[in-house]
């Protein structure tokens, strides 16, 4: 599974609304399919943004009061953020983290809809497991790479985020280490614990 694309979990039958469609039947149709958030296109099926569950509901507690049937052209989340078919799995899941958003529309080259993808699809391809990522990290980068004897780093994942602990002298072992573990599926975030001689937190590479 690893380097698993895009094109090889999204969704292909998506649901989408046009600009012009109402607030209310786009309410309707996420109930209807049991979504929470589709993208809507225009008449070449280019992404002109996403709405969602949440965008209705403050549409709804909103101050403004709202004719019946407004389109959902001012609700909707826009630029959309979206991603190719041939890109990574690992780098939409990160994507998805940076951006704070739970849905991607998948297009094609000239930015067509062919698919979405959802944090649950990502959570699919994840599931093999943290112990499965510690495991890499443990000896395909620590004994493999690094050459380190395993106890030389601790090493934990949950959730996809990979947490690194050792010696102060071995900080820049561990760095590396670090640095290394972002080029695995199921990677979401490294966080460096080497006591007072690195940053808490690394960030992710350029």
């Amino acid at each position: 599974m690893t380097h698993s694309t895009i094109g090889e979990v999204m969704t292909g039958d998506v649901v989408t609304a046009s600009e012009t469609t109402s607030s209310e039947t786009v309410a309707r149709m996420l109930e209807r399919h049991g979504i929470s958030g589709l993208p809507v296109i225009d008449q070449d099926d280019k992404v002109l943004g996403v709405v969602s569950a949440s965008d209705l509901v403050r549409e709804r507690s909103g101050r403004r009061a709202k004719s019946p049937g407004e389109s959902v052209r001012q609700l909707m989340s826009t630029p959309a953020v979206t991603v190719h078919p041939e890109q990574r799995v690992s780098d939409a899941a990160r994507l998805m983290e940076r951006r704070g958003v739970e849905r991607l529309p998948v297009v094609d080259e000239e930015d067509r809809l062919i698919g979405i993808v959802t944090r649950r699809d990502l959570l699919r391809v994840f599931l093999r497991g943290d112990d499965e990522i510690r495991r890499q990290v443990c000896e395909e980068i620590v004994a493999g790479e690094l050459g380190l004897p395993p106890e030389a780093v601790t090493v934990s994942v949950r959730d996809g985020v990979v947490t690194l602990a050792g010696r102060a002298e071995l900080r820049g072992a561990i760095a590396l280490a670090g640095l290394a573990a972002w080029r695995l599926d199921g990677v979401v975030g490294v966080v460096n614990l080497v006591p007072s001689a690195a940053p808490e937190g690394m960030a992710r590479p350029g």
